[in-house]
This record gives structure tokens, C-alpha cells and sequence, in this order.
């Protein structure tokens, strides 16, 4: 296991990236993790952004240059109770054959076609098992093959079955690992391995359970937790990158659990990590306004990811919640603040 620090060896006078034309929003963004998705359309050069605030999510399409083309506002299905429900998450899932856009929210789970024009399904969180004192919620949003996986806040993860188009979605199962409400899910393509590790998900006590996808899901392996909670997760060529609260992001084997690297990434709370698969680059965003940039590389001799500190970015006078890459390769990120209404665009110099 190797120990790195956020301070590499980076030269403070070159700048990996800059800013760029800001996207405004009506309104600002929830003070809540992992609160940003990004859903790229190359072939109609466009990107889609989607931000929670509250009992709604925005939905801002933009142009590469920044320009705000169109904007959505939806809302959290409202049921039983007397105040409007919370939304916890938003998120553009693709599938095979279609995306879906998936809100979580404090009474349940709804999915719309990508630009949030139909609602095509609904489904109701069951509170039978909470005691009156416990949030219901759900919050971890994935997509695995033709699956769409949503923790919950008992811990249980609902595996919804997709059809190719239409809305004849069904929950298929129910998955066990948590014992505490779930945080986040991380997918990547099988590729075709035989027992692989293609789904992780976390939790609120910091736990990690790897799982196989497929007709069934199967757990892999658990690991363990260190008191504090991983608001978010990644996966990449097998290697789980976590996100701690304690501003540590740990790197494991996905199948066997084993810890190659712990970086030091923050000075507070994680609420963002993501992945540029084609570049192999991982972002880390936290509560101490600082956004990092990281490359992660396998060894040829150990096997083991290997970590090397590539871009800092400080957001002054902002608690960041949301951190995305724009593009597979990477190239430019965008990051949102709580009671910000804006989102900040950064791309390559």
C-alpha cells in the first residue's frame, strides 16, 4: 500500500486547467454529495447538466461554448405526508439501447426519458420496515447492462429490469450488503470477464460491497469501513477509487479488496469523485473548496494503480457538492456549490 499526498509535484505556474463561461441556473444547489450529472451528446453538440435544489432538480442543456439553450425544472412526485418531498439525487443512466434520467427522492423513485419530457415510471418507497424517527430515501444511481441499480436508506440496493423502449420497467430484485443507508454506486462494462467486479456500492458507515451484475447479482466481496462515511465511488479497470469523510481517497482491487494507494486528497469532507475512462483521470471534490485532479496508471511490474497528482483547483468561498467530467478523455470538468447558482465550467489550456 502506498501513501500520497494532494501536494505532488505539480509546477504552481503551469496550469493544467482554466475557467470558462460559468451556466447560470434559476435557482442554486442542495448542499448535498454527489450533486451534478453530466450527460454528454456529441452528436447533437450539446451537454446536458442536471442540479438538485430542494423538491426539484434544474435541467440545463448547453452548447460547448457555455451558452444555456434550454432549461427544465422537475419535481418530486409528491405522496402520503405534508410537506413536499426532497429530492437526493439526480442522474442520466445509459443503458444499451436508450438513457433514462433517474430522480431518488424522500418518497420514491422516478424515471423520465433523457430530457425529462415523460415520465416513465414510478416507483414508491416502501417505509413499512422504518421506525417513525428514520428518513426514507432513496439516494445511489447506476446503470449495469440493461439494469438501472438505487440504494436505499435501509441499505438494500432495488435492481430495476429495462426494457428497450416503453415503460414496462420491473424491480427484479432486491440486494443485501448494507446494514446502513447507501451513499453511492459506481458501474463499468464486464467486458466479458468471468467473475468480474463490475458494481460497487457504499455506504453511510463506509463500507464497500463489490458485486457481479447480471441475471443475478452476486456479492463478491465486502470492504471494511473506517468509521466515517464514502459519499462516492468509482470504478476503473477493476480498481475501486473511494471517497471518504475524512478527505481520504483509498484505491482497492475491486475482486479481492485489497488497498494499493491512500492519498491525502483534502482537508475536509469528500462529496464528489469521478472518472474519465479513456484517460484514465479521477477528480476528487470536497467541502474544502478545493477540486483535484489525479491519473491513475497500472504498474507493469506490481499490477498495482499507481497515482500521479495532476491539476488543483481551489473555488474560493464555496462548499462544493458536485464535481463532474464534461468528456471521457477528461478534458474539462464542471462543479457546483452549495448556494450557487450558477455551475463553473473548467477545460484543458
Amino acid at each position: 500500500m502506498v501513501a500520497v499526498d494532494s501536494q505532488g509535484p505539480q509546477d504552481s505556474a503551469v496550469r493544467m486547467f482554466r475557467r470558462e463561461r460559468s451556466i447560470p441556473l434559476r435557482g442554486s444547489a442542495a448542499a448535498l454529495c454527489n450533486n451534478l450529472s453530466v450527460l454528454q451528446l456529441p452528436s447533437r453538440n450539446l451537454t446536458h447538466f442536471g442540479v438538485v435544489h430542494g423538491p426539484s432538480a434544474q435541467l440545463v442543456s448547453a452548447a460547448p461554448e457555455g451558452v444555456p439553450l434550454a432549461q427544465r425544472q422537475l419535481h418530486a412526485k409528491e405522496g402520503a405526508g405534508v410537506s413536499p418531498p426532497l429530492i437526493t439525487q439526480v442522474h442520466w443512466c445509459v443503458l444499451p439501447f436508450r438513457v433514462l434520467l433517474v430522480l431518488t427522492s424522500h418518497r420514491g423513485i422516478q424515471m423520465y426519458e433523457s430530457d425529462g419530457s415523460v415520465m416513465v415510471y414510478w416507483h414508491a418507497l416502501d417505509s413499512g420496515d422504518a421506525s417513525p424517527v428514520q428518513a426514507v430515501f432513496a439516494r445511489g444511481i447506476a446503470a449495469s447492462g440493461h439494469f438501472i441499480c438505487v440504494g436505499t436508506w435501509s441499505g438494500r440496493i432495488l435492481v430495476f429490469d429495462i426494457p428497450a423502449k416503453g415503460p414496462n420497467i420491473v424491480l427484479s430484485e432486491e440486494l443485501a450488503g448494507h446494514q446502513t443507508p447507501v451513499t453511492d454506486i459506481a458501474t463499468e462494462p464486464a467486458q466479458g470477464q468471468d467473475c468480474v467486479a463490475d458494481m460497487v456500492t457504499a455506504d453511510d458507515s463506509g463500507l464497500l460491497c463489490v458485486w457481479r451484475s447480471g441475471p443475478e447479482f452476486k456479492l463478491l466481496t465486502r470492504i471494511p469501513g473506517f468509521g466515517v462515511p464514502c459519499p462516492s465511488v468509482r470504478l476503473w479497470h477493476g480498481t475501486v477509487a473511494a471517497g471518504y469523510g475524512d478527505g481520504q481517497v483509498r484505491l482497492y482491487e475491486a475482486g479481492t479488496g485489497t488497498l494499493h494507494v491512500q492519498i491525502s486528497a483534502h482537508a475536509r469532507a469528500i462529496c464528489a469523485l469521478d472518472l474519465a475512462p479513456e484517460a484514465g483521470k479521477l477528480l476528487s471534490a470536497a467541502e474544502d473548496t478545493f477540486v483535484h485532479i489525479w491519473k491513475l496508471s497500472r504498474s507493469p511490474e506490481s499490477g498495482y494503480t499507481e497515482v500521479e497528482h495532476c491539476h488543483g483547483e481551489c473555488v474560493p468561498d464555496t462548499q462544493v457538492c458536485g464535481a463532474r467530467f464534461c468528456d471521457p478523455s477528461g478534458s474539462s470538468f464542471a462543479v457546483t456549490g452549495y448556494d450557487l447558482a450558477e455551475i463553473l465550467r473548467f477545460s484543458s489550456v
